[in-house]
């Protein structure tokens, strides 16, 4: 299957060198652009991609807002990748808490980038848990009733706690000795249950309410 893609960075030169990386997977195809925050809502709305990639500070419209307008706007939104200079960048937290899926690097390298797609589109693994980690540390306490009424089972709590490790569904399923099918069915009842969208909303409120340590 086909991974399509949007780039939305307000340097020409970023857009023209994540294109060429991206395009040069047989499996991705880069559908738009755009170099404005402003710019994203109408675009995705027309090409449907399955991942955005959106730099984080733009001039009008930046990443956050653009990010929370797609995500309460559509129905079906894309994965949102945030694109970068600085990992431990609170603009970067802001843009994870409105529903980006995860964050890369501006300077990563060209085989890191398409990883960090891949690994956002299949929505099975945690991108980055370490730099989360840093990045919730400031945060600790900001959610701290949210596992409480969650009401997770004591399986479910330790699923989150190895998400939280960055641990791929058939990684939990080795170390559980469950099926992987089983794994995705608690993850998808712990998400449900914290309100999350996904992986790394549940492992920000794993962090922030204490649940799992910051170091």
């Amino acid at each position: 299957m086909t991974t399509t893609i949007v780039l939305v960075d307000d340097e020409d030169l970023i857009r023209t060198g994540l294109r060429a990386i991206l395009s040069a997977e047989p499996d991705f195809e880069v559908v738009g652009e755009a170099a404005d925050g402003a710019e994203v809502v109408p675009l995705v709305r027309s090409l449907r991609p399955d991942v955005v990639l959106m730099d984080v500070r733009m001039p009008a419209v930046d990443g956050i807002q653009a990010t929370r307008h797609l995500l309460s706007t559509m129905a079906e939104p894309p994965k949102i990748l945030v694109v970068t200079t600085f990992e431990n960048d609170d603009y970067v937290y802001d843009a994870l808490r409105a529903g980006a899926s995860g964050f890369l690097l501006k300077r990563a390298r060209p085989a890191e980038i398409v990883q960090a797609v891949r690994t956002v589109a299949s929505g099975d693994s945690l991108l980055f848990p370490g730099a989360i980690r840093e990045l919730a540390q400031r945060h600790a306490g900001d959610e701290r009733d949210a596992l409480s009424s969650a009401q997770l089972t004591e399986r479910e709590a330790e699923v989150l706690r190895l998400v939280a490790k960055g641990l791929t569904n058939a990684e939990i399923a080795a170390e559980l000795v469950v099926s992987v099918e089983t794994v995705k069915t608690h993850v998808g009842n712990v998400l449900g249950k914290l309100g999350a969208r996904d992986r790394t909303q549940a492992v920000i409120i794993a962090y922030e309410s204490g649940f799992v340590g910051t170091r």
